[in-house]
């Protein structure tokens, strides 16, 4: 098999190359000759978990030395990884699972490499949220894809309602264990939308809900396990005039429900149409007057 890069046999190696590696989601089958190839090749192999990685390269008989590079020491390995190619090491990213660079600490190697002048040559393969899009039944262009939302607090809040109301189908990773409450949070705040649960893709128990939010709320309401991505529909384009019609109409029916205060319908207004708080409460208050 034809090597995959060429180095000058000048007798003084120069630096090495970042080689940016797709691994299978799930399925150890689903990899390239060409990433297979790259991975015997290399001096070394940068992977977020070692153990995973050992036994995909244990599986295609690969034997090369394994280093750790994962959220918790990329500041300090991300030098001593940049060191050894400028001395003219050649050394393969992996993820956990996927493309490396995506959602995970591979981003920052990559900057750092780009930034040093090394070579950064990608070797593309499987991608979850690729696979959760082509098999959601969601329009495939445009597409938003936001990663995972904060685990919680103001910044989890901001994260849904900045998003709320992209014209696009938008993608999200989430854990087994957010998922009830995203799955929440994406309904009160986004809407009652399409959306589409892909769970274990490309291995055993792979499954793929399709349907309404509220809907995928009640069909993992017993909770989930595995690897999760979410594929929702997006917001519906309207007009400027259409869209204050419809918040002020959702504003009303929060104030005609018993024992909703005006600072709650506020609050929920905000958060489900990103507007601001002055405008929102001053209307509240008005309509209340009227009552």
């Amino acid at each position: 098999m034809p090597s995959t890069h060429v180095t000058e046999d000048s007798g003084e190696k120069g630096p090495g190359t970042l080689f940016v590696v797709a691994t299978p989601i799930g399925n150890l089958a689903d990899i390239t000759l060409r990433a297979l190839d790259v991975l015997r090749s290399v001096d070394r192999i940068a992977a977020e978990d070692t153990r995973r990685t050992r036994k995909l390269l244990s599986f295609y008989d690969i034997h090369k030395p394994l280093v750790s590079y994962h959220g918790h020491n990329i500041q300090k390995r991300g030098p001593e990884l940049i060191a050894r190619m400028l001395e003219g090491e050649d050394i393969a990213l992996v993820t956990d699972a996927g493309t490396p660079g995506i959602s995970d600490p591979g981003a920052l190697l990559i900057s750092q490499a780009l930034e040093k002048d090394l070579a950064v040559s990608v070797i593309p393969g499987p991608a979850a949220l690729i696979t959760a899009l082509v098999g959601s039944g969601l329009p495939t262009h445009p597409f938003a894809f936001l990663g995972f939302a904060p685990g919680r607090g103001a910044g989890r809040r901001r994260f849904f309602t900045r998003y709320s109301s992209l014209p696009m189908t938008v993608i999200l990773y989430e854990s087994p264990q957010r998922l009830h409450a995203t799955l929440q949070d994406i309904l009160r705040i986004w809407g009652d939308r399409r959306i589409a649960v892909a769970r274990e893709l490309t291995k055993k128990f792979e499954e793929v809900f399709r349907g309404k939010v509220s809907e995928a709320a009640d069909h993992f309401a017993e909770g989930v396990r595995g690897e999760l991505t979410l594929v929702v529909e997006g917001a519906e384009e309207e007009t400027g005039e259409v869209e204050e019609k419809d918040w002020r109409e959702d504003l009303q029916s929060l104030l005609d429900v018993p024992g909703t205060s005006v600072k709650e319908a506020v609050r929920r207004i905000m958060e489900r149409h990103g507007l601001p708080r002055r405008m929102v409460y001053r209307e509240a208050v008005d309509r209340r007057k009227e009552e």
